[in-house]
């Protein structure tokens, strides 16, 4: 299925949250994910599941200042 994630077209087998994070090689810790505008704890990403044409943003911490 096609998503978006962060504004670019990404093709993904993932049928949840979980899934497409590991996929992605991300890190367990640092990082925060919205769906559709919806911060997604991650408590929920393994039940989260997937759709075609969702938008995903993930953001990533960054130390500094």
């Amino acid at each position: 299925m096609k998503v978006l994630i962060n504004n670019k077209e990404v093709e993904t087998d993932a049928a949840t949250l979980s899934q497409l994070t590991n996929d992605l090689s991300l890190p367990a810790q640092g990082i925060a994910v919205a769906v559709n505008n919806r911060m997604i704890p991650r408590v929920e990403w393994t039940d989260y599941v997937l759709s075609e044409g969702i938008s995903i943003v993930i953001i990533k911490a960054a130390c500094g200042g």
